[in-house]
């Protein structure tokens, strides 16, 4: 009987769409052809706390075309990823200790996935936010926009 209950409670979610979807955590891909699959993403004010998740869904390894997810504001962003270009891969192309940097993941291959969490509280729906990926060369087309709401 309670697998029965059970049954039609997961029928009955699957059936109104995303209402068991968490609205505090998001997964983003990228791939071989340095692209992300999407250019925005909203950050609910209501959250203490958001996670990204990062799926690379290619195959090459991250030394050839790594992908990580960066988050600065708009007018930090182009200074990040200058600094992270000379922080060089094992420090995933960002420079230790910059607080420009509100959150990031590790550079991965192909294949894998990372996760980053990060504190809702420090943001605002006034700043303008970007995220990106920091390797050399990708942040010119692997960028968004973050909106706070």
């Amino acid at each position: 009987m309670k697998l029965k209950h059970l049954l039609a409670g997961v029928v009955l979610m699957g059936a109104s769409g995303t209402a068991m979807a968490n609205e505090c955590e998001t997964t983003i891909e990228a791939n071989d052809a340095m692209q992300f699959n999407t250019s925005e993403m909203t950050i609910p004010s209501s959250c203490d706390e958001f996670t990204v998740t990062l799926k690379h869904t290619g195959k090459l390894p991250k030394a050839a075309m790594g992908h990580n997810w960066v988050m600065s504001t708009k007018g930090d962003m182009q200074g990040v990823v200058n600094d992270g270009v000379s922080a060089g891969l094992d420090n995933n192309y960002i420079k230790p200790n910059d607080d420009r940097v509100i959150a990031y993941t590790d550079v991965i291959g192909g294949g894998k996935q990372t996760s980053v969490s990060l504190d809702v509280s420090g943001l605002s729906a006034d700043e303008s936010y970007m995220f990106f990926c920091s390797f050399p060369g990708h942040s010119s087309v692997m960028k968004g926009t973050v909106m706070v709401k």
